[in-house]
Formats: C-alpha cells, structure tokens, sequence
C-alpha cells in the first residue's frame, strides 16, 4: 500500500461516524443473551458444577470490557473503536468454548450413540482407518493445515466486510457470533466427546472390533485423549497439537463447529466476494475431510456440521433483522 492510502486508511478509521450506534451492537446483544442463559444454567446446577466461582467471574469480566468497550466508542465513535468492541467479543470464543465442558459434563456421555450408528453407516470408524490409510506426510499436513486455518478465515470474512463492505459488517459478525453460541447451546445439552476421547476412554482394541460401550460419566473427571495421528514432525500438524493442548475438552463433537462455521463463512463470502468464496472453498473441504482425519469428529458430525452451518446461517439472518438500523 503506497503513503497516500495509509493516510487514507488511518483518516478512515478515526472518522466519527455520520450515524453511530447508540446502544449495543447485535453482537453484543448475542454474547449477552447466551451470558445470561448459561447463568441460569449455572444457578440451577450450581451444586453440581466443578467451577462455577471461575465461571462466573469470566462473565462478569466479560461483561465489564463489554461495557468499557462501549463507553469509549461512545467519546470516539468511530470505525477504529467499533472494530475493537467486534474484535474483543470475537476474541472470547476461546473462552466460551471449554466452558462448555463445565455444564456438560455432569450430564452422561452419549458417544458409544454416535459411534455405533458410524459403524452402521461405514461399516468401519472412519476415524479410527483414515489416518492410517492415508498416513503420507503431504496428505497429513494439507488436512492439518485445512483445520489450523479455522480462526484465519473466521478473521479473513470478518476483516474483508470491515474494509470492502463495511455497511454489513455488524450483520456478518452478528452472525458469525450467534452461530457460534447456537452451536454451543447445542453442545451443553448433546455431551458427545469424539474420537479422540472416546478411543482412548475405552481402547482402540474394542473400537477396532466394533465394540462401544457406555462411559457414562466417565468425562466428568477424565480428559484423557489419544495422540493426534498424522505426520508428527510437519509444521501444521504441531499447530494442531499445540492447539488441542491449550484449549481442547471432550466435548463439542456434534455436529462439527468447525465444518459449521466454515460453511457459515462460505455464505457470507458468497454475496460479498465471489473470489473470497473461492479463496476459502479449498480450505473448507481440507477442514471437512480433516475433522475426523484427527479424530476430533466422527464423519456424521462433519455431515451434520455442513446442514447445521446452512441452517444457522439463515436462521441468525433473520435474528439479525430484529434488531432496529442504527440511530
């Protein structure tokens, strides 16, 4: 970018805006309503929960900035601070997502369901023979790759409507936003662990011959999991372990957020960017086929995750449609 565009970008980003948003932003409205159901699921399981002091100071912190962030784009209401108030909410998702595991976690395990009727469908574990059978170095790290870019393409749309479509920026965030929390609803309520944990739970042994049995609660206490299979010395594939090491928990397996969420970007890109889709669609597919190539999915998770992002791209759609145009 030549010296006259920077100047132009930064004039841009400190610009006051002709017709700022005076309350919350649709995101913002979004973190707060999933904040606020799972308290309520807090106060009625509070007994029952392993953490609730922790969590409970998370929302309240979460809370706070939230606050903080508005006040301060109210004196300077311009792109440069509305971008800081999308930018921290997003940046929470790594927190939200393991506290799903604190409410789920005291409800049964349902994975020898999943697994079971994986086998009925494959015949095998999909999970369990294609590392194995497809254990090349190049196929381990393009799937690696296509699951460590998750967060880079979530970052990729959001940024591209910011600066190429800022006028649906707050509609794409909102629902890049509700998406993730409807499918963390559905995490709390459907405790499936996936492979990686179920396998190790219960030995490979018994996976291989078509046993699956019941844990029951055996992940309320237990996060033992199976090593990440693929070519352990490539690059992407230490992204992957590093990635699982710091915020990974058995829960979240169905249906796959990750192949969820992609799709979700694939129809926002759409309208905005046929090239954009184009640039994500390579990556969309390594992430289906590596969700389970690692086995953090079984393939009727990454199935159920291609109809759950479609549906719930048109569903916070129309959520986004409730709230008023910025006044």
């Amino acid at each position: 970018m030549c010296r006259g565009g920077k100047v132009k970008l930064i004039k841009k980003l400190f610009q006051i805006e002709k017709h700022p948003r005076k309350g919350l932003l649709p995101l913002e409205w979004a973190v707060l309503a999933y904040t606020a159901f799972t308290l309520l699921l807090m106060m009625l399981l509070f007994t029952r929960l392993h953490n609730p002091v922790q969590m409970l100071t998370c929302r309240i912190q979460a809370v706070t900035i939230m606050l903080a962030l508005w006040g301060v784009y109210r004196m300077l209401p311009c792109r440069l601070t509305h971008l800081c108030r999308v930018v921290c909410q997003m940046s929470m998702l790594g927190v939200w997502y393991p506290d799903t595991y604190e409410l789920n976690r005291i409800l049964p395990n349902m994975d020898h369901l999943f697994a079971s009727a994986e086998q009925a469908v494959f015949g095998c574990q999909p999970a369990l023979v294609f590392s194995q059978a497809c254990s090349h170095p190049v196929v381990s790290e393009l799937l690696n790759m296509g699951y460590v870019s998750y967060f880079p393409l979530i970052a990729l749309v959001s940024f591209f409507y910011f600066f190429c479509r800022y006028e649906s920026f707050d509609r794409a965030t909102f629902v890049i936003m509700a998406s993730f929390f409807l499918f963390y609803v559905v995490f709390i309520f459907l405790p499936v662990a996936g492979p990686q944990y179920y396998y190790a739970a219960v030995g490979l042994e018994q996976i291989a011959a078509g046993v699956f049995p019941d844990v029951g609660h055996y992940f309320e206490n237990q996060q033992t999991v199976l090593a990440t299979p693929g070519w352990s010395d490539g690059f992407f594939y230490q992204m992957v372990v590093d990635a699982h090491e710091a915020g990974e928990r058995p829960t979240a397996a169905f249906p796959s957020s990750h192949v969820g969420m992609t799709v979700v970007l694939l129809w926002l890109a759409w309208p905005a960017s046929r090239r954009l889709f184009w640039i994500i669609m390579p990556f969309a597919v390594l992430m289906f086929f590596a969700t389970f190539y690692i086995q953090a999915h079984y393939v009727i998770d990454a199935i159920a995750g291609v109809v759950a992002g479609t549906v719930l791209f048109f569903v916070c759609q129309g959520l986004f449609s409730l709230f008023p145009a910025k006044k």
